[in-house]
């Protein structure tokens, strides 16, 4: 399922079963490696992950809550939350993507990186 409007031109609601493009491939298999510090699972399994686009050199991924307020008022650390965001900026941002963004369902920016490279990606 893609949505369209607010959230995206093409963004793809995560459902664990579905079948996925291959530019998402590589991005959910990552994904897979980021421990939700709460749950200690994966943020795919905890239900962390929202959404995610993936367009040309550019990722975003949109997570499971409101705000941070919210992240806090469940009784979970907000310090937790920012660690998610940390390690998806970690692991895509320059590495596999030039640009990576990370929003809440409110559709704010929670993280973002934009990189300018200046020579072609190795691949």
């Amino acid at each position: 399922m893609s949505i369209r409007g607010p959230y995206g031109e093409n963004m793809k609601v995560y459902m664990p079963d579905r079948e996925w493009p291959e530019p998402y491939k590589s991005v959910i298999e990552e994904l897979k490696k980021i421990t939700d510090p709460i749950t200690g699972g994966d943020i795919l399994d905890s239900g962390v992950v929202a959404g995610l686009e993936v367009r040309g050199n550019t990722l975003k991924i949109w997570l499971r809550f409101e705000s941070h307020a919210e992240y806090n008022m469940i009784g979970e650390s907000a310090i937790a939350y920012s660690k998610i965001i940390g390690d998806i900026m970690e692991r895509f941002a320059l590495v596999k993507f030039d640009n990576v963004y990370v929003y809440d369902l409110g559709n704010n920016v929670v993280g973002k990186f934009e990189g300018r490279r200046t020579r072609p990606r190795a691949e």
